[in-house]
């Protein structure tokens, strides 16, 4: 039977859609916004906002084929439809998604895109000149973020090998998180690394959006309006839930007083974790999964950043990229066809190997994700330079970086 658009599954995408695009702007914007100085608010959500309209752009012009079009040697996709060509014209079905059209899902795909460049930007914050963020994104999108996703979910070598990714723990979170690392080891720290967040609110705003969304994320990761979709939104909120109550606990234990900093970042981890692994596991292993990944990012913020000396900002390596393996790595552990009945399953369905597939693939994307990141990097500080002046980033980039101020200037 030839496949048959579906209105429930297209409304549901449509939906999906949006809630992706509200973790982006403003999602991020507002939870990174909060968790710097104050004569850098601007900046910091503006580096959000930015990321998401350029990304917009170049999805259509090319991305999308490149990311999704037919296989090239398992490597990257054919430039097919330059420009989205002809494509919402047609009213074709997606090959991925055989109940929607093909235009809903790209662009459903490009609001992962576009907030992963976003999520990279939380290391960086406070010293990066914009204008060297403007060529970074363009760049990073097409040599790192279109090769990575074609592998993972275009039908290139990993999709290839049987290599899982629900909702995005390798394209999304290892992505952003090796390249978030990479960027920081490459820039240096800032001047005053250790000032506290000026507007927890705006970050309470921005993590509930960022929850409130990843419904849409994970949930719309079924490409439909289906129990696996329910299933998907459930061991989705309940891996959030289990990471924000864990850090609280490691707070608790290490400090003495949970503090609501911490909260956010356990719910976050959850989120980042059970992400690859929320069309494919039950509500047990999600709570395994949102325990394991706040706890290991807790010592990943706490203890292995001051020991190894690099100023992720906003902690997105130890967050994102953390709670990304933890979660990859998860699948082949407990992915059950009793979820999810196109797979085989993980170790404890009787398929072991799935492990070795899921490290491969956290190996491959966290190291091509790094070194091309450390050289996109190093070919921009060699021209436009990556950091500000001294003097302009001890004063703020708001001012000195757009001659605004998101406060009354005293």
């Amino acid at each position: 039977m030839d496949p048959v658009l579906n209105t429930g599954d297209t409304a549901w995408m449509l939906i999906s859609t949006a809630l992706v695009i509200l973790m982006t702007i403003p999602g991020v914007a507002l939870f990174y916004g909060g968790l710097i100085r104050r004569e850098n608010v601007l900046n910091t959500i503006f580096l959000s906002l930015v990321s998401f309209s350029i990304v917009g752009v170049l999805w259509f012009i090319y991305g999308y084929d490149l990311a999704f079009g037919h296989d090239l040697w398992g490597f990257l996709g054919a430039l097919t439809n330059p420009f989205f060509n002809g494509v919402v014209e047609s009213g074709a079905l997606s090959s991925y998604a055989p109940t929607i059209p093909q235009a809903l899902y790209a662009v459903f795909q490009m609001t992962f895109a576009a907030i992963t460049v976003a999520l990279i930007s939380g290391a960086v914050v406070e010293r990066m000149k914009f204008s060297a963020w403007l060529a970074f994104i363009p760049i990073w999108l097409t040599l790192v973020y279109l090769p990575i996703a074609h592998w993972m979910w275009g039908g290139g070598w990993l999709f290839q090998m049987g290599a899982l990714d629900f909702a995005g723990g390798t394209v999304v979170h290892i992505n952003c998180g090796m390249a978030a690392l990479a960027l920081v080891l490459l820039m240096g720290a800032r001047r005053n690394a250790k000032l506290l967040p000026h507007h927890l609110g705006y970050s309470v705003i921005g993590a509930g959006l960022l929850w409130f969304g990843w419904f849409g994320f994970n949930a719309g990761s079924a490409l439909g309006a289906s129990n696996l979709a329910v299933s998907a939104m459930i061991v989705t909120n309940t891996s959030a839930c289990v990471g924000m109550l864990t850090w609280m606990l490691m707070d608790k234990i290490n400090t003495g007083k949970p503090t609501l900093l911490g909260a956010l970042s356990g719910a976050i981890a959850g989120l980042a974790a059970i992400t690859p692994a929320a069309g494919y596991v039950n509500l047990t292993s999600a709570m395994v999964i949102g325990f394991v990944a706040s706890v290991l990012g807790y010592y990943a913020v706490s203890h292995l950043k001051p020991r190894l000396g690099y100023d992720d900002a906003l902690d997105v390596f130890g967050i994102h990229g953390v709670s990304g393996i933890v979660g990859t790595l998860a699948v082949g552990i407990f992915a059950t066809p009793l979820i999810n009945s196109a797979i085989k399953g993980g170790l404890i369905a009787g398929n072991p190997g799935q492990i070795l597939i899921q490290l491969l693939a956290i190996v491959v994307i966290a190291a091509y994700s790094f070194i091309m990141t450390l050289v996109i990097g190093k070919i921009i500080d060699k021209t436009i330079g990556l950091r500000v002046d001294d003097e302009h980033e001890i004063q703020g980039l708001d001012i000195n970086q757009h001659e605004e101020s998101g406060y009354r200037l005293t």
